[in-house]
């Protein structure tokens, strides 16, 4: 067999797996690998795709426009809250980092109390998902739904490379202060990247 010969047959095998793999992904979802944070930033790094065209994104310092979405018990709410610092999480059900955040952020909502620091959780996620995911691990602070797309509200507020879970607060005079990127480790990580950031 000739080298020509050869390096075709290995460029025809390589496109015909990675039609396979985008068949497979059409048909069946994204398996655990992408689902997985390495997954996520893999997918983020090989597309390097910039915002949409004409989508305005928030930059630190930025006032946010009220993010109206559906609650997951049916409720209209929007966020963040006028008047009071508001730390908005991005999750889904799929997201093993998001599942394990998920408890930290429930705490750290419980501790702030109706006076402390808001916290809203939205779920880039399908509803039954979300719910099941719920339905295994309650929480006590709101929950909002949204469809994962490129122009949903974590890509305006500068999460266009997708990775979740993707935090950020607002200031009282709403305006946007920090991002993370990733869950959060501890209480403690979370404590002092709020206090870093207000």
């Amino acid at each position: 067999m000739k080298p020509r010969d050869l390096v075709l047959i290995l460029i025809a095998a390589l496109i015909a797996a990675i039609l396979g793999l985008v068949a497979s992904i059409a048909i069946n979802g994204p398996g655990p690998l992408l689902r997985s944070e390495l997954g996520q930033h893999l997918v983020g790094w090989w597309l390097r795709e910039p915002a949409p065209a004409g989508m305005r994104i928030d930059d630190i310092g930025d006032r946010v426009v009220a993010i109206r979405l559906p609650a997951l018990q049916g409720i209209r709410l929007a966020a963040p809250a006028t008047g009071q610092a508001t730390l908005v999480n991005y999750w889904a059900s799929w997201c093993g980092p998001c599942r394990e955040e998920m408890p930290l952020l429930d705490a750290y909502a419980r501790q702030q109390g109706s006076g402390g620091v808001q916290v809203i959780t939205i779920a880039l996620d399908q509803r039954a998902d979300a719910l099941d995911f719920l339905a295994e691990h309650p929480v006590s602070l709101p929950v909002l739904l949204e469809t994962p797309s490129l122009r949903d509200s974590s890509v305006r507020l500068g999460n266009h490379m997708g990775v979740l879970p993707f935090t950020v607060l607002v200031g009282a005079d709403g305006r946007l202060r920090d991002r993370h990127v990733g869950a959060f480790k501890s209480a403690q990580d979370l404590q002092d990247w709020v206090e870093q950031a207000r």
